[in-house]
């Protein structure tokens, strides 16, 4: 029976969310023929993830359903395991990589992946803590219904689960790699308030993220696409489309991967405090013309309170100007991804890891004038909004060097995680996930 794992990485206080990814597994185990891993890995501190527990223990017993619950010291202990087996000359890197000091959306996400593998799954499908499902007429839309339909098939026989197909002919051989949808409600980037303060310094802010290559009126139609996932108009009817899907109309709140296909033969860049390292791979399945299901269940996106105050909105903030920082190498990488096209999948229509890492590896030797650049306009921006924005410049101008070398070595650490992860993901389907005492299944 196929095995899939449905994953929430979390490091905030999140009990109802897991109440309701766990009616989520409960939909999918009823409604397919499946094996149902619900796994969450809970950086919390204690309080929180004793509240994580007691929700895991609260739901219904299933028969087809398996619930783990990994705080970071299990992880660490999986890990550790995991690289010394690897092969890896460089395993005590390898573990900082995958689990850094500090916040990586792309680390958290990659430690589903081999925890994933390690289980035996065929999938991992992806939700945040800081997010819901949409319902209409008393009925949960939930996106596994349309991951389950078409992830890992053959995309010739997908077309009978979508409401059309966009995918040309020559690709209908391969298999559907990725199935997802987007948000509705707040923008996926907490930078809305600029927006309000100042329409002008947001354009000037959010056309950063484009290649500074990029006429006005390309910058002008990003900044109006950018960060808005589907609008807000509530879920009426399913739609889904087989595709090679837009990486803009996906969101990784929301969204499964064909295990065999793309997350076991590449990892998400792991990125200290940088928005928007985990939607790497959505761009790899669209640049190696991968096949793909974009659907309409959108879930719905909500922003906490921390990152809005004190401490925790200097950070967001900070993450976000990594985030743009980090978009020189990556740009770099898409678009050579993009010339290389069908050249990126081995003969088994498998992502080529070896092609992923050498790009990344080539993006470092970019010049970095254009991200001293981004700075500079960042601060100016910024600085024109003042308040609390004034005090990020700030902080942003003390760590101009170092925001740099970061942005660079990134990269540099992704193409390593690259190189090493066939031989960690063999090394995880041999290493068991033992489960700390109290394990609510």
């Amino acid at each position: 029976m196929r095995r899939i794992c449905l994953t929430l990485p979390t490091n905030r206080h999140c009990p109802e969310t897991i109440t309701a990814l766990g009616e989520e597994a409960a939909y999918a185990a009823d409604h397919f023929d499946i094996d149902v891993h619900l796994l969450v890995l809970d950086s919390c501190p204690a309080e929180d993830r004793t509240a994580h527990a007691d929700a895991l223990w609260r739901l219904p017993e299933h028969p087809r359903i398996t619930a783990h619950h990994l705080d970071d010291a299990a992880q660490r202990d999986f890990l550790t395991r995991v690289t010394a087996r690897s092969g890896s000359a460089k395993p005590e890197l390898l573990l900082d990589l995958m689990l850094p000091d500090g916040l990586s959306y792309g680390a958290c996400t990659n430690r589903a992946f081999l925890i994933a593998a390690a289980l035996g799954c065929d999938s991992v499908h992806r939700r945040d803590s800081d997010s819901r499902y949409q319902s209409v007429d008393g009925r949960t839309v939930f996106p596994v219904h349309h991951e389950l339909l078409s992830l890992g098939a053959r995309a010739a026989d997908a077309v009978a689960g979508v409401t059309e197909s966009a995918l040309p002919e020559h690709l209908m051989e391969r298999r559907v790699a990725m199935v997802g949808s987007s948000f509705v409600g707040e923008l996926s980037v907490d930078i809305a308030r600029i927006r309000d303060a100042d329409p002008d310094v947001y354009r000037d802010v959010v056309s950063l993220w484009a290649p500074e290559h990029w006429s006005a009126e390309q910058k002008r139609e990003l900044v109006e696409e950018s960060f808005t996932g589907a609008g807000t108009a509530p879920f009426t009817a399913d739609r889904a489309t087989l595709t090679v899907v837009d990486p803009m109309r996906v969101d990784m709140c929301n969204i499964a991967f064909h295990a065999a296909t793309v997350t076991e033969r590449v990892p998400l860049p792991p990125a200290r405090d940088t928005i928007g390292s985990d939607y790497f791979l959505i761009h790899l399945v669209h640049d190696a013309r991968l096949p793909g299901v974009l659907h309409n269940r959108n879930i719905v996106n909500y922003y906490t309170g921390e990152r809005r105050t004190g401490p925790g909105f200097l950070a967001y903030q900070t993450r976000f100007a990594k985030f743009l920082l980090s978009m020189l190498y990556f740009h770099h990488v898409y678009d050579r991804m993009a010339e290389a096209g069908d050249s990126l999948l081995d003969e088994r229509g498998r992502v080529r890891p070896g092609a992923v890492a050498a790009l990344a590896r080539e993006s470092t030797g970019l010049d970095p004038a254009e991200n001293v650049r981004r700075l500079d306009a960042l601060d100016t921006a910024y600085r024109r909004l003042g308040g609390a924005y004034a005090d990020v410049a700030d902080h942003l101008a003390g760590r101009r060097a170092r925001l740099l070398h970061e942005a660079r070595d990134d990269m540099a650490d992704f193409a390593l995680l690259t190189e090493a992860w066939e031989g960690m993901v063999t090394a995880a389907k041999a290493t068991p996930v033992e489960l700390p005492e109290g394990h609510p299944r």
